[in-house]
């Protein structure tokens, strides 16, 4: 069997964070070397917060820092409307989880990882990119040394703009830095997370789980299927971020586009907007792979096991 592969999670727990948090956490071809949290969903303290919750409720025990409580140009921007007030509105959470953040910037303990390592470590940022950017901005010789950072967000229509998504429009500035990195890119925007709705349907079926675990998700499920129906009019509830999770254990579920990704920072109505190149009309050099398709089934069974793997 292969080694796992090293991953940090760079997240905004969230409901979907934490649900890739949750897949990550259960398979055994991915080891979780830390988790660092960023200022998106809600601010900073409470995305903390969030990932130390769930690490409790899974029984995850890896450094957890806290990051950027701000974009690197922009104002804080959060999106309560959906997550609500905590971040991860719907089960009933300990106020005090058993866990604490490491005494460390998140900044710093990716440079810390990434540096000390074989150059075998996998970004995964759910969340805006501000802590990505602003380790390669402070400690350049990174970059060359990150196997390949697998990212949620982008699209070619918008949900926070008409033409942007969230997670891109909160710091454009520092995708920028990221798509321009020239580290191997893997991108999920709204295209391919779209696709990944758990209906009612799904919901039943993880309601038949017989473990904590799936009794937290099904809770989470139903307030995030609630405000995407009164925000969006959705019928189900996007699991974008276990997306990135899901194409690490197995990267046949998802159709992928070599393309270019290009990061609109000055636009009046633009701002955000991730250029994707699917038509290849620039000619410009591909930058990323960028997710097109998704096997519902392989997808939705994937996490049956996992939320089934928990005790």
């Amino acid at each position: 069997m292969m080694n796992p592969r090293k991953v940090i999670l760079d997240c905004d727990p969230g409901h979907d964070d934490a649900i890739s948090l949750i897949l990550a956490a259960a398979n055994d071809k991915l080891k979780i070397e830390a988790i660092t949290t960023v200022a998106g969903n809600v601010e900073v303290d409470k995305t903390t917060l969030n990932a130390l919750r769930v690490c409790d409720i899974i029984g995850l025990d890896v450094p957890v820092a806290e990051g950027s409580n701000r974009p690197m140009v922009n104002e804080r921007q959060i999106a309560e409307s959906i997550h609500g007030d905590s971040g991860l509105d719907g089960p009933n959470l300990p106020e005090v989880p058993s866990r604490k953040a490491i005494d460390q910037h998140a900044v710093d303990l990716i440079i810390e990882k990434v540096l000390a390592s074989d150059g075998d470590i996998t970004l995964v940022p759910t969340g805006p990119l501000t802590n990505i950017a602003m380790a390669m901005v402070k400690e350049p010789k990174i970059v060359p040394k990150i196997q390949e950072i697998v990212i949620m967000g982008g699209g070619t229509f918008g949900n926070w703009t008409p033409a942007a998504e969230f997670n891109i429009w909160v710091d454009a500035e520092a995708a920028k830095v990221v798509f321009e990195s020239g580290v191997p890119l893997a991108v999920f925007g709204l295209d391919v997370t779209h696709q990944a709705q758990a209906t009612a349907e799904t919901i039943e079926r993880f309601g038949k789980i017989d473990t904590k675990v799936a009794e937290f998700v099904v809770e989470l499920l139903h307030f995030f299927k609630k405000t995407y129906k009164e925000v969006f009019d959705f019928d189900g509830a996007p699991i974008h971020d276990a997306c990135t999770v899901a194409y690490l254990i197995d990267p046949s579920i998802f159709e992928m586009k070599h393309v270019r990704v290009d990061i609109e920072t000055k636009g009046e109505f633009a701002y955000g907007m991730t250029c994707v190149d699917l038509l290849s009309v620039t000619g410009r050099e591909p930058n990323a792979y960028y997710g097109v398709g998704l096997q519902q089934e392989k997808f939705w069974d994937l996490l049956a096991e996992a939320l089934a793997s928990y005790k």
